[in-house]
């Protein structure tokens, strides 16, 4: 009779077939939908935007990698994600160089300078979005109309428009992206398709999105403001499906996860209501993805049988 052996291994013990090649192709199957609603709306320019900035963070990460004679890992998709991502904040109506430099800071500062993936302290892509915005405001808010030339201008997104948007139309409106903005934060009904389907195939926790979006929903209720034009318009969706969700910058424990999503949301409400921009969810995802690594420490579970700190 065969004997069996004992196999002692260092944890984890429990484990399955994903891979990061895996969820990253998951999540840019969940984009797509939004792609293809940014196309319909803004035209071939929005393909373009997201196509020039795939193949620079591709390019950046490659070229870096090789500079530094360091194993090139463009395979595992993580940078296709960045740019597509990248590209989901920008305006159709962006300089393709602008939107190039967003890519360098979003690869190589933001993620490879500090050891590549799994090291990057805050979202790459979120990092990129906000050097752009701050080095190019005019650029980056220079939204176009939906079906309509490309360098026909909006006056406003809806979030500055507030409450002249109101009327019956506003939610089909906002639903569908007939609106001026970035190329993710258009289509609501897309963003949300995307987020469906990133949960039903477990790549991502409903913990952080739901919190987040539902704290948002309940302030924007209490302190009497529009709650569907709050949570369909911005950069809410596409922040809390495809942004806070991040591996690297969000917490790993459930309860940390809720802590995460609701400090998102009511830092993402005092810059909308109280603060100078009408936006704020970039904002909020950067401090959040700072103060990460205490959630962790905080709402890390004790191990059984382990002592009790003094």
């Amino acid at each position: 009779m065969e004997s069996k052996k004992l196999i002692v291994t260092a944890s984890p013990h429990i484990t399955n077939h994903t891979s990061t090649r895996g969820l990253m192709l998951n999540v840019c199957i969940a984009l797509l939908p939004a792609l293809v609603a940014s196309t319909l709306i803004f035209g071939a320019r929005a393909l373009l935007v997201t196509g020039v900035t795939v193949a620079a963070c591709v390019g950046f990460e490659a070229l870096y990698c090789v500079v530094m004679k360091k194993p090139v890992p463009v395979g595992d998709f993580s940078a296709v994600v960045t740019g597509m991502i990248l590209a989901f904040n920008l305006p159709a109506t962006i300089p393709l160089w602008i939107a190039i430099i967003g890519a360098f800071v979003a690869i190589v500062v933001a993620k490879q300078l500090f050891g590549g993936l799994g090291f990057n302290f805050a979202n790459p892509a979120l990092l990129g979005r906000i050097v752009l915005f701050i080095g190019f405001a005019g650029r980056m808010t220079a939204y176009a109309f939906p079906q309509t030339d490309i360098d026909a201008l909006a006056s406003a997104t809806p979030l500055v428009a507030g409450n002249s948007m109101a009327g019956k139309d506003m939610l089909l409106q906002l639903l569908l992206g007939a609106h001026g903005g970035v190329l993710g934060e258009t289509c609501a009904v897309a963003l949300i398709l995307g987020g469906i389907y990133l949960i039903a195939t477990k790549t991502i926790s409903a913990a952080i999105p739901l919190s987040y979006i539902g704290t948002v929903a309940v302030l924007s209720l209490v302190l009497g403001q529009d709650v569907v034009l709050q949570l369909f318009s911005g950069g809410l969706l596409l922040g809390a499906f495809f942004m806070a969700t991040d591996y690297v910058t969000s917490p790993f424990t459930f309860t940390g996860r809720i802590v995460y999503g609701v400090c998102l949301g009511v830092i993402t409400c005092i810059i909308r209501f109280y603060g100078n921009m009408a936006e704020g969810v970039s904002f909020a995802l950067l401090l959040m993805n700072l103060l990460v690594p205490y959630i962790n420490d905080l709402t890390r579970q004790k191990p059984l049988g382990g002592a009790k700190a003094k």
